[in-house]
């Protein structure tokens, strides 16, 4: 009896290997590259529903005023950065008054060379102009000076600075600042 089961193991055994290697080179040649493929069809089917859905949210009208809406408002914000060429002038007298109210001594401004490549084609809308301040004065001027620069809008920006101390005897400390603001660039008609 054991001879026949083993004849018959023996016989189907093969087979059976045979099948199951036969369905691994299936599935490994055959299935999975498909469903490689399927899995990449369902993410641009998804990246074209959602570009769809935009599409069809961006048609409302309320949509559109909403992105009106916020387009204003972040024009709005944006002047508080930008200035416009025009009233790059009244920033320097705007600058000379805060230094003025802080009562410092020496106060010189100018303007500096631009930095290589702050002006720049990188941005087709905005420049930037560089501004050198010195001036004498004690750590609380600095300071109230420094923080009333720094709160002005449009913004100033404070790029470094360099506190010299005085000699004995001397009253107020030399200070050299480096300030950068942004300008809109002329628009061409």
């Amino acid at each position: 009896m054991k001879s026949i089961y083993k004849k018959y193991l023996m016989a189907t055994a093969p087979i059976w290997v045979g099948g199951f290697i036969l369905l691994c080179c299936i599935y490994i040649f055959a299935l999975a590259p498909q469903k490689k493929t399927k899995n990449q069809i369902e993410k641009q089917l998804v990246e074209k529903k959602q570009i769809y859905e935009l599409a069809l949210e961006t048609s409302k009208v309320e949509t559109k005023i909403k992105l009106k809406e916020q387009l204003e408002t972040l024009q709005k914000k944006l002047a508080g950065f930008v200035i416009e060429p025009e009233d790059s002038a009244d920033l320097i007298f705007d600058i000379s008054q805060i230094a003025n109210e802080k009562k410092v001594d020496s106060f010189s401004i100018r303007p500096r060379e631009s930095r290589r490549g702050s002006n720049s084609a990188d941005n087709e809308n905005i420049n930037e102009n560089s501004i050198d301040i010195s001036f004498k004065g004690n750590y609380d001027q600095f300071a109230t000076l420094l923080n009333a620069l720094e709160r002005h809008r449009p913004v100033i920006f404070v790029d470094d600075f360099v506190i010299t101390r005085s000699k004995e005897g001397v009253s107020g400390h030399q200070v050299n600042m480096n300030l950068t603001l942004f300008v809109r660039k002329q628009q061409d008609s």
